[in-house]
């Protein structure tokens, strides 16, 4: 017997008050019967009216926009993007807000998180609950830093340059990205076509003048000559193995972090923030208080940032085992750290080459894994290594 399906509620409006700010780029508000609303475009304490944007009668939860603010938070603000706002660009969640507010909710969503998934408080966390802005992001009400020095454009079928909007495949154009970092900006991406290309990665180094730019063509699509206002490398991502190629230029960019400097080839992964990587090596290493003599592992190493670091504090007796599942960033680790004869770099998945190793004691882990976690048997068996 088939069950009528659920009454779609995409479009309906509610007045609600909202309730506190969650994981995702919202808060959270309900309906008069009850029904949760995830409402992005609002702050916690507003009263507003909303519009949904998915769901249906019944759902657990529906998604909405607010559309109109009848008693707005002192936190909120004129959100300086044009294309920013209910059914525009998807890439940034809370330009409607202070930027000390901002700091504030993302507290609010860590000290959440921890109690949810760790059963911690911030204290039983040793944090203090607040969030600090990296050095150079404090900036004034109604602005926003330029800071993002990796950006991805989705391009239009007429083949202009634009961000995703939210939860959609819906292309929003551009003419520019306000958190865009200089050196992205200065490629002028948005300002020519892009035909037969279904994404531009614009990639702008910190402490080098590399640029390079990554092209994803459509099925079938031709590389256009690429002319920008700068000098650039220009990869292109294969739409048969999903691996990427040079073009012209070099096939890396050149990161400074940490007092080294990091070459990262074919688009791989580098923290988009151009103070990310030397905040958060101070941060692990304040964590782990290396001592002379340390043995330790850098687990999903990337290029290696954190190995690098670990071995320049362990010293000469010291030693680093860095691994990490993708293969050009293993090689760029080793070429990275080849004159520290104390860290070793391995590649391939962890949970495969970890238990080949032997190793049966570590002083140190470092643990960045991707968003699906470590695993179960991964855990326990750092576990078992005392660290």
């Amino acid at each position: 017997m088939q069950t009528e399906p659920e009454k779609s509620l995409v479009g309906a409006e509610y007045e609600v008050e909202v309730g506190p700010v969650a994981h995702g780029g919202h808060c959270i508000a309900r309906t008069d019967e009850g029904q949760v609303l995830f409402v992005r475009h609002a702050l916690p304490g507003e009263r507003v009216t909303v519009r949904v944007t998915e769901g249906a009668e019944g759902a657990r939860f529906l998604r909405a926009d607010a559309v109109e603010i009848h008693a707005p938070s002192k936190d909120r603000v004129e959100a300086p993007c044009p294309f920013s706002g209910p059914g525009r660009c998807g890439g940034c969640d809370w330009q409607h807000a202070a930027p000390g507010a901002q700091r504030r909710l993302k507290g609010a969503v860590i000290t959440e998180q921890l109690a949810r998934l760790a059963g911690l408080t911030p204290e039983e966390a040793r944090w203090d609950g607040t969030v600090a802005p990296a050095p150079g992001d404090k900036v004034a009400k109604g602005e926003v830093p330029a800071w993002r020095t990796r950006v991805q454009y989705a391009v239009d079928a007429d083949g202009h340059a634009g961000l995703r909007k939210h939860r959609s495949h819906d292309v929003q154009p551009v003419d520019h990205c306000l958190i865009a970092a200089p050196g992205v900006t200065e490629l002028g991406i948005e300002k020519r076509t892009w035909p037969q290309m279904a994404t531009v990665e614009a990639i702008a180094a910190t402490g080098s003048n590399d640029r390079q730019v990554v092209l994803t063509p459509r099925p079938g699509g031709r590389l256009p000559i690429v002319e920008l206002d700068k000098p650039v490398s220009v990869l292109r991502v294969d739409e048969k193995d999903g691996g990427v190629h040079r073009v012209h230029g070099r096939p890396f960019v050149r990161e400074r972090a940490a007092d080294r400097t990091w070459r990262v080839g074919n688009g791989g992964f580098w923290q988009v923030h151009p103070m990310a990587a030397d905040v958060l090596v101070e941060a692990v290493m304040r964590g782990l208080m290396p001592k002379k003599g340390d043995t330790a592992l850098d687990l999903y190493c990337g290029v290696g940032l954190f190995a690098g670091a670990l071995a320049e504090r362990v010293g000469d007796k010291g030693a680093v085992l860095g691994i990490e599942s993708g293969k050009r960033a293993a090689e760029d680790a080793r070429h990275n750290l080849e004159d520290l004869d104390r860290v070793r770099i391995e590649h391939g998945k962890v949970e495969q080459i970890l238990p080949r190793t032997g190793i049966t004691t570590a002083d140190l882990i470092v643990l960045d894994p991707p968003r699906a976690g470590a695993g179960r048997k991964t855990v326990a068996h750092l576990a078992s290594l005392t660290p």
